[in-house]
Order: C-alpha cells, then sequence, then structure tokens
C-alpha cells in the first residue's frame, strides 16, 4: 500500500481560518521531564518574516496573502513529518487504539478507556509495521487518560522514537494543532493520517479543537506547531468541531500515580463510570451548558443547552472541573439532584445517573 500523510488544502485551510471560533482557560500542574522529539529530517523551511509573521499565523492570525498560507501549510508537513514515528497503533484482546511514545525507554500516552485497567498485555504497532510487547500501566478514568510501557529492549543508544512533552495550560485560543493517529484502526504501510484544526476551548479536564477525530484515533496525540504533545485525542461530542483531547497536563499532575499502576477517578471495582451528558458553553464565563448530550442522563432529567449549573447533589460546583470530579465520584445509577439557572428561575433536575464504558 502507498504510504500516505493527510494533509488540509490551502482552500479547506482558508475557510478554517474563516469558520472556527476559538476559546481559552488554563491551569498550572507540573510533571515529569521528557525527551526532545526524534523523527526524520524535516522538509525546506519556508522562511517567516523578520516580525515573526509565521509564528502570529500559527497562533491564530488571519492570513492575508497565499505566501502566508503556504508557509502555514509548510509548517505542518515540518511537523508531521517529525511526530508521525512515534505516533503508534495500541492493539489488545477486545479492541484498541493509538497512542504517542514520549520516551527513548517507551513510556507511551494514550486514553484511560483503552488501556482500561493496569498490568494488561498489549501489543504497540510502530508505524513501520512492528510489534513491541507492552503493558498497561495506570489510568485517570475521570479524564480518561492512560499510560502503558513498551517491554522491549530500546535499539540502539537513541532508544525508540519519541515526542517531547509540551503543556496544555500555553494553549491561546485560535492557535493551529495537528491531531495524528490510526482513524477506523491501524493499517501497516499508512503513515499515521494527520487532521489540522484550531483550540476552540482549552480547560483543566478537556482541550476541544477543530482537529477531526474518529474511531481509532482514540489515544491519539495532539500537537503545537514545535511537534511537543499537548493533548491526546479521547472522543467527539456531536458534531465536527466537537473533538475532545485529554490536557497533557493531567498527564504531568499525576505522572506518579500513572506509573507506578494506580486506577483512580471513579468509585467501585467495574471499568465504567457515572456519566451526566453535558458539555459547557465555551463562550460562557459560568457554567452554562453548551450542549446536551442525546439520549444522556441529563436529557432525560430535562436540562437544557442556557442552563446555568449551580449546585451538584445539593452542594455548590464552582468550576467545571469541580463537577467533572463530583460526577466521577459518583457511580452509575446513583440518584443526584442538580440544580440549575434557567432564564432567571431556579429549576431543581432529578438525574440517575448514566454510566460510560472505559
Amino acid at each position: 500500500m502507498r504510504r500516505r500523510t493527510t494533509f488540509v488544502s490551502l482552500g479547506l485551510l482558508a475557510a478554517c481560518i474563516v469558520c472556527t471560533p476559538a476559546f481559552a482557560a488554563a491551569t498550572k500542574p507540573v510533571g515529569p521531564t521528557t525527551h526532545p522529539a526524534a523523527g526524520p529530517g524535516a522538509l525546506p523551511v519556508v522562511k517567516p518574516e523578520p516580525s515573526g509573521r509565521l509564528e502570529k499565523l500559527l497562533a491564530g492570525d488571519v492570513p492575508a496573502s497565499v505566501d502566508d498560507l503556504k508557509a502555514m501549510e509548510q509548517r505542518f508537513r515540518e511537523v508531521a513529518a517529525k511526530v508521525t514515528p512515534a505516533t503508534v497503533g495500541i492493539s489488545s484482546r477486545g479492541g484498541g487504539g493509538s497512542g504517542v511514545i514520549i520516551s527513548a525507554d517507551g513510556y507511551v500516552l494514550t486514553v484511560g478507556h483503552v488501556t482500561r485497567e493496569a498490568g494488561r498485555d498489549v501489543t504497540v504497532l510502530l508505524p513501520d509495521g512492528r510489534r513491541l510487547r507492552a503493558k498497561t500501566l495506570g489510568a485517570d478514568l475521570g479524564v480518561d487518560a492512560g499510560l502503558v510501557q513498551i517491554l522491549d529492549k530500546p535499539p540502539g543508544k537513541d532508544g525508540w522514537p519519541h515526542c517531547e512533552m509540551g503543556r496544555s495550560e500555553d494553549l491561546k485560543p485560535g492557535q493551529w494543532l495537528l491531531a495524528a493517529g490510526h482513524p477506523g484502526g491501524f493499517q501497516r504501510g499508512r503513515t499515521p493520517p494527520v487532521r489540522i484544526g484550531r483550540v476552540l476551548r482549552n480547560a483543566p479536564t478537556m482541550i476541544v479543537t477543530g482537529c477531526t477525530i474518529v474511531s481509532g484515533d482514540s489515544g491519539g496525540p495532539l500537537f503545537d506547531m514545535d511537534g511537543k504533545v499537548v493533548g491526546i485525542s479521547s472522543r467527539i461530542s456531536g458534531p465536527l468541531d466537537g473533538n475532545i483531547h485529554v490536557p497533557v497536563d493531567a498527564f504531568r499532575r499525576d505522572w506518579g500515580r500513572l506509573a507506578k499502576g494506580e486506577v483512580f477517578g471513579f468509585r467501585g471495582g467495574g471499568a465504567s463510570v457515572a456519566y451526566f451528558g453535558v458539555m459547557p458553553d465555551p463562550a460562557s464565563s459560568e457554567l452554562r451548558i453548551g450542549t446536551v448530550v442525546t439520549g444522556s442522563a441529563a436529557e432525560k432529567a430535562g436540562a437544557r443547552v442556557g442552563d446555568v449549573v449551580k449546585e451538584f447533589d445539593g452542594k455548590p460546583v464552582p468550576d467545571w472541573l469541580t463537577l467533572v470530579r463530583r460526577i466521577t465520584e459518583r457511580k452509575p445509577g446513583d440518584k443526584v439532584a442538580v440544580t440549575v439557572l434557567r432564564d432567571g428561575k431556579t429549576v431543581k433536575l432529578n438525574v440517575v445517573l448514566g454510566r460510560r464504558e472505559q
């Protein structure tokens, strides 16, 4: 099969620039130091103007010429060539997904619903088709973060191809990113396809982007334009611009627990977490609901887009991170009262929490 990497055209890029909104929020977690990125030589560089025009474009400025678009596309190609060797597939009994190697000795970031539990034997698939023995380590099922370690001995003194971890706190509104993975599942001989998009929302528990992800991309890396990992693709929420990624800072914050093989972020022994079924409105500074997932516990309880969440189970919720934590502390099937503000009036919702399989 011919090797191929997927890019947006200049026309599509221009359309994305016009149509994609952007919003951001940030926290400041800490975590491990990782090794510099490794990969094949970059393509010829289109040098930006002395004013740093290219960097401004990649940060969200609107292109003003075809030359601007060509310079951006060139950077996208350079980043793709740099990061795809470390973008891997993960295969196990009962499923799999994608991942990214972030250290020479073989630590792999992925999502919790791919690893599910510690100590499972899995196979890491390199883009060149090599199959490596690996084992799942810890997982934070609350934010959907998972860690895997390759067991095979690294080749040579440089170890496994790997990419450096960046910091998701640094993401800004409108910033261009690149997502890689194995949509539809790993295919031998196919370079991991990449997708380009911008930051739509950046919060402590999730990054929402315009980088389209589909089944098979779960666990795939999200890169900034320096080729550093800033997120891990987790799931989608309805529309094409509802692509949700785990912030890489979540891995930094709980690196010790993940590396030790601890599975946390939910209550109980099953491989599932409680699920409410709402997404925040990125344009609001309040806990305003922007999306109610069809068929979810929230929809069944009568939650509406525009509702502002005030209390969960009788306790105030000052931010979305607190709400997510309160939900993941409960079990599927638990009955809780959720108080919202709707058109200036207080409304109490009686919710039976649903189940999200991990």
